[in-house]
């Protein structure tokens, strides 16, 4: 548990602090449809499969705590850093680099307690390195629906001021 809340505090730290590209809209929706994809994700492969849990088997209250506070916080960082207008080469490294880290990370909840809270079943590392480039791509794609949703908002209520 001291590790989980040492990694909320700080991934939340960073996301905070270095948030220069997100708007508070795009933050909500980003933390909004992160929880909402990993309980779903959640839902099948650690209840239904237990291919993983976090603290022990059963449904707690404690594994909310990455779900609400920590996972979506990566996922700020993750974009906020993305190089959106680069060469695919440079977008494909970085998530490359990105998904390194989070194997790493995931490494370290691995120890024992009271660093670490997350256990494996039949999981094993090699699945989340093939999982984590496809849920960042997934991520990507929900952002830049977002992007362009708010890009027609815009433009439909410019339309209305106009015709005022």
């Amino acid at each position: 548990m001291i590790g989980l809340i040492i990694a909320i505090v700080i991934f939340n730290f960073i996301a905070s602090k270095t948030n220069k590209q997100l708007s508070m809209n795009q933050v909500v929706h980003i933390w909004t449809f992160t929880v909402a994809f990993q309980a779903t994700f959640d839902v099948f492969i650690e209840f239904k499969y237990k291919a993983y849990w976090y603290f022990d088997k059963e449904i707690d209250w404690n594994g909310l705590l990455p779900h609400i506070l920590l996972v979506p916080a990566a996922n700020i960082i993750f974009l906020n850093f993305y190089p959106f207008k680069t060469k695919i080469i440079k977008q494909a490294f970085y998530i490359l680099f990105f998904t390194i880290v989070i194997l790493g990370y995931e490494m370290i909840t691995l120890l024992p307690k009271p660093w670490g809270y997350f256990h494996y079943g039949w999981w094993e590392l090699w699945h989340a390195a093939l999982l984590d480039p496809i849920l960042l791509l997934i991520l990507l794609g929900y952002y830049k629906w977002i992007l362009r949703l708010e890009r027609k908002a815009c433009l439909q209520s410019n339309k209305k001021d106009e015709a005022k």
